[in-house]
């Protein structure tokens, strides 16, 4: 896999970028040295991404190799946990994705933001990154949102969007079949990061967010890989008390 290996800017310069609830994304363009390689190796390796059946990604996936896997995540131990308040990593995986939904297809789930803290204890953090890999800007980066209503009626909206079809989610909250891009009755937009190539941000995984795809026509690219991203999780420890 050399001809596929990349190494992380040694000497980054990251940005923070404050959502209008204090929380903090940060940014780090010029990621890679060789970013060119990693949209070969999803090239070349285009058979095997897999839009698994029941999945609530609008697209289709690959595991990433355990030596990218393992260079993203001393970027972050080096670089972003503390920052993410984060102790000691536990675990992580990363992956490359592409969108390729169009819009009147997605199912409930695919409508509404998402967190990343799905099976992830209270004791520990999750931290999540995106690392964009494409050149067109108007794919769309990513945007954040906080819930309007109390926590109890959020967690019956995710419920009822993991077990409605997408036409009964749809006419009981009065959700179009659309990418998630702006604010509504029940989320409001609390910031976004536009997408840039060889750009990586990185956030708390327990923040409520979604692509910032507001052409999704624009995912149809034959010739090429679309929205292509590389997904990254890191579940650590909390600092001590």
């Amino acid at each position: 896999m050399e001809e596929y290996s990349v190494s992380f800017n040694a000497r980054p310069h990251i940005d923070a970028v404050q959502l209008k609830n204090g929380q903090t994304i940060f940014v780090v363009d010029n990621a890679l040295d060789r970013p060119e390689r990693l949209v070969k190796l999803a090239h070349d390796f285009g058979a095997e991404f897999v839009h698994a059946e029941g999945s609530p990604y609008p697209g289709s996936q690959l595991l990433m190799p355990d030596d990218f896997s393992s260079r993203i995540d001393d970027f972050f131990r080096l670089h972003i946990r503390s920052r993410l308040k984060g102790r000691r990593s536990l675990r992580m995986y990363s992956r490359l994705s592409r969108v390729t939904m169009p819009a009147h297809l997605l199912d409930a789930r695919q409508r509404i933001c998402h967190r990343d803290s799905a099976g992830v204890d209270a004791d520990h953090t999750i931290s999540a990154s995106v690392l964009y890999l494409f050149d067109n800007p108007a794919l769309g980066g990513t945007v954040f949102f906080e819930p309007v209503a109390s926590d109890a009626v959020t967690e019956s909206l995710v419920e009822d969007a993991s077990n409605l079809s997408a036409a009964e989610f749809g006419i009981r909250h009065d959700w179009p079949p659309s990418y998630m891009t702006q604010s509504n009755a029940h989320f409001r937009v609390i910031g976004r990061v536009p997408a840039k190539w060889n750009r990586v941000i990185f956030y708390d995984g327990r923040i409520f967010h979604s692509s910032d795809i507001e052409w999704p026509e624009l995912l149809d690219d034959p010739a090429g890989m679309g929205r292509l991203t590389v997904n990254a999780f890191f579940t650590c420890t909390r600092p001590a008390q």
